[in-house]
């Protein structure tokens, strides 16, 4: 690997904690003690406002990830680096500068962190030869994806991060590098976090119904290396360390002084993060549409027109049983009688299916989303029949309109399918054009 090649890493071994390490009682551990410190510290200040030497004894950021650290580990703050410590240059440093740079430097220790937890999950379990045997070469992309390709983006900007440092241990600058990596990371996390519904479902089929993988993964996590942590945890560690950076630059940008070349770059570094996070969600939502659409297309089949129901755009909206109300009139009183209709809606169509047993579906008709409307019913029934509603299909697959009367089993589930079906806000409301259920005689319409 060209990265490790090029130098190593003097802070990636600084903390025996690996990444994902710091549980929540380190963390409640680290507060109350930041609180102690705070509490002393203010009152110290208040009474010998103008020591330096007091004010400097104060840690900022009660939520830091190096005082989690320093709970459970050697590992320092920036003020705590010996050549840092007791210098004249830290004196004479105000306090909000003082907490810019351990902010910049806490971005540069997780990263050593997380770059160590990311070595283990390579070299210890994915380059398990034991491991290896027991997966195909499908189960091996789908449970480790790219996350050699993943650790070597993190070794790369450590290594960037850290020349930084040690060029001015003072005044170094990180959201510059974090900018110039921002290209790397979206080349690495975008396919590896989309790949997550693929990684979920491998690794609990592997759990459940490989017992040699079982075994195997028992023996990989029992060593020392892993500091009793599983496999998973460390395969979900991208998906939390890309939420936490832009967290931590967030974190710098409001320490960063107004108009400065430092808090431009922090910003459009941020501004990077937040656009490939919102991409990632978009992606794995995305992808898990998609698996929807494939599996529920397997229990599915059409007595109307085949309607194409995989597509990458289309997402499952709601979907539940209903009990359709049918009013025969040959004779003076009304006899009703139901029947079971599932409705599937996407956010650009509807299927109205038969239920059959096995959980499958015979889809007897279908529109799109824009022809969809379900409205109140304005009829009042009384006995079981409660909780109705209309909905209506403008243009249905054979450009018919046809109407149905629903009932649902609760009054909110009821509200909850008139607004899935709502149409969008600047359109016409269907009631507003007088629409009368032909089957019903004069005098039976109440307003609910």
């Amino acid at each position: 690997m060209e990265n490790f090649k090029r130098r190593h890493s003097k802070l990636i071994n600084s903390s025996r904690l690996l990444y994902q390490e710091y549980s929540d009682v380190v963390l409640n551990k680290a507060i109350q003690s930041q609180k102690r410190v705070d509490s002393f510290s203010e009152d110290t200040e208040s009474s010998f406002p103008s020591s330096p030497r007091l004010r400097r004894k104060v840690i900022p950021q009660q939520d830091s990830y190096l005082q989690r650290l320093s709970v459970s580990s050697t590992a320092s703050l920036w003020q705590d680096i010996p050549m840092i410590r007791g210098s004249r240059m830290l004196l004479n440093m105000s306090r909000d500068e003082q907490k810019l740079q351990e902010a910049k430097f806490e971005l540069i220790m997780s990263e050593a962190s997380y770059l160590r937890s990311l070595n283990v999950a390579v070299d210890h379990f994915q380059r398990s030869a034991e491991l290896q045997a027991m997966l195909t070469n499908q189960e091996r992309q789908w449970l480790f994806s790219r996350i050699t390709d993943v650790r070597d983006v993190s070794a790369s900007f450590l290594f960037d991060l850290e020349e930084k440092f040690e060029e001015d241990m003072f005044t170094f600058h990180v959201c510059d590098v974090a900018l110039k990596h921002a290209p790397e990371f979206r080349r690495v996390y975008l396919p590896y976090v989309t790949n997550q519904t693929y990684q979920e479902q491998t690794f609990q089929r592997l759990l459940n119904g490989n017992a040699g993988f079982q075994q195997v993964l028992e023996r990989l996590e029992s060593d020392p290396v892993c500091q009793r942590l599983s496999l998973k945890s460390f395969l979900i560690l991208p998906f939390q360390r890309i939420t936490r950076l832009k967290l931590l630059l967030q974190n710098i940008l409001k320490r960063t002084r107004p108009g400065s070349e430092e808090e431009v770059q922090a910003t459009q570094a941020y501004d990077a993060l937040e656009k490939l996070i919102k991409d990632c969600n978009e992606n794995v939502q995305r992808m898990k549409s998609t698996e929807e659409l494939i599996y529920l297309s397997q229990k599915i089949e059409f007595e109307c027109k085949i309607f194409p129901l995989i597509s990458q755009s289309r997402r499952l909206v709601k979907c539940g049983e209903l009990t359709a109300l049918d009013f025969n009139t040959p004779s003076p009183k009304w006899k009703v009688t139901t029947r079971p209709i599932y409705l599937h809606l996407f956010n650009d169509c509807l299927l109205l299916s038969r239920p059959k047993e096995g959980g499958r579906f015979v889809v007897f008709d279908h529109a799109a989303f824009s022809d969809v409307r379900g409205e109140k019913c304005e009829i009042k029934l009384h006995g079981t029949n409660k909780n109705v509603f209309r909905l209506f299909l403008l243009q249905n697959y054979q450009g018919k309109r046809v109407e149905f009367l629903f009932r649902t089993e609760t009054h909110s589930e009821k509200l909850r399918w008139i607004s899935a079906l709502a149409p969008p806000r600047g359109e016409l409301d269907l009631l507003e054009c007088p629409v009368v259920l032909p089957t019903f005689t004069p005098g039976c319409v109440e307003d609910l």
